[in-house]
Parts: structure tokens; C-alpha cells; sequence
């Protein structure tokens, strides 16, 4: 073999290698991207660089797989859906305490699920890994209860934030909490079997 031929085979072979790893380096960054949604957007605007963000996003899935989560039992999907329904009749009459209810609620759910609930950062960095898509709900919402314990909300705000924890609440119950009746249909519990 002559060395032009070593020279194009060694080339070729490098020029395979770097197409490799670029393939590979796209292929992850859409799993990332498929993951986590606009949560892969918001960690790539907070790093330093694409690469950071994306090592990033590779611990928190590290991290989730080292959680045990736990299944909601049926009786426990029914009482947390009971008491978001509960949740949500209360706050004509009381916003504030009502959104610092859901804010209480939702991260009951979460500790149940087995998810830790310590540090917030924490908290929102183990469930992006699953709930990503509603995580900047979650975010809003929290932020909304700061502001109401400081006496900053309005009551609009209150209504939004109730809507963004509805948003997780749903994702991790894995249904709506409330089904979708009339507010008749909610004071009048024996409606259903009138209506049949």
C-alpha cells in the first residue's frame, strides 16, 4: 500500500469518526430537547453554554433515577382530587389563603410521589425530568404565593396562580382533579343520578 492510500484511509477513517460523534452529539441534544421541552430553552439561556446546560440536564436525570418514586393509589388520586375540588370552591371567599392552600396541597403530592421538597431549585430540578411542560407553571405559581405572603397579589394573580398549580396538579396526578361540571353540578352532588 502505498502512503496516498494510508493517508486517504486514515483520513476517511477521521472524517467517519468526527461525523460519529457529531450524530451523536445531535441525537442526544434532541432527546434532551424531547425531554424536557421548554425547560432544555430555559437551563441553555442560564448556563454559560449549550454543552453546561446540557451536562445539566443529564445530572437531573442522574439524580431522578436515584429518587423511588411511588404510584398514587386509587384512594389516594380520589382524596387528592377531593381536596383540589375542595380547594377550588374556597377561593371565591378566601384567594389568598386559598392559594397558599394549593401551594401546600401540591407539594403534598409531590412528597407523596416521592419527590423532595427541601429546596425549591431542588424540588423544580428532580421534577423537570418528568414534568417538564408544566414545570413554568409551577414556577408563576409559587412565585404568585411569595408575592400574596407579602401582600403584593391581586386577585387576578391569586385566580392565575391557582390555574398554574391546577396545571401540575394535573400532570402528577395524571388526570384532571375536578371533572369538568357546572358550578350547579358541584353544590348538588346527587345531580348525577338525577340526570340519568
Amino acid at each position: 500500500m502505498s502512503s496516498t492510500q494510508v493517508i486517504v484511509i486514515v483520513l476517511v477513517v477521521l472524517v467517519v469518526a468526527v461525523l460519529a460523534v457529531v450524530a451523536r452529539s445531535f441525537s442526544r441534544r434532541r432527546a434532551l430537547r424531547n425531554r424536557f421541552g421548554p425547560e432544555y430553552d430555559r437551563v441553555v439561556a442560564e448556563q454559560d453554554s449549550r454543552s453546561a446546560a446540557e451536562r445539566e440536564l443529564r445530572d437531573r436525570e442522574r439524580r431522578h433515577a436515584e429518587l423511588t418514586l411511588t404510584p398514587l393509589s386509587p384512594e389516594s388520586r380520589a382524596r387528592y382530587s377531593a381536596a383540589w375540588e375542595e380547594l377550588q370552591v374556597r377561593f371565591i371567599d378566601s384567594p389568598g389563603e386559598t392559594v397558599g392552600d394549593a401551594d401546600e396541597l401540591v407539594t403534598r403530592l409531590i412528597e407523596e410521589q416521592g419527590y423532595p421538597t427541601g429546596d425549591f431549585s431542588d424540588q423544580i430540578a428532580h421534577l423537570s425530568v418528568e414534568h417538564a411542560r408544566t414545570l413554568t407553571n409551577y414556577r408563576d405559581a409559587h412565585e404568585i404565593h411569595l408575592r400574596n405572603t407579602r401582600g403584593e397579589a391581586s386577585t387576578e394573580e391569586l385566580r392565575q396562580a391557582v390555574v398554574h398549580y391546577r396545571a401540575l396538579f394535573a400532570d402528577l396526578l395524571g388526570e384532571e382533579p375536578v371533572a369538568h361540571r357546572t358550578p350547579e353540578q358541584r353544590h348538588h352532588p346527587d345531580h348525577d343520578a338525577t340526570s340519568r
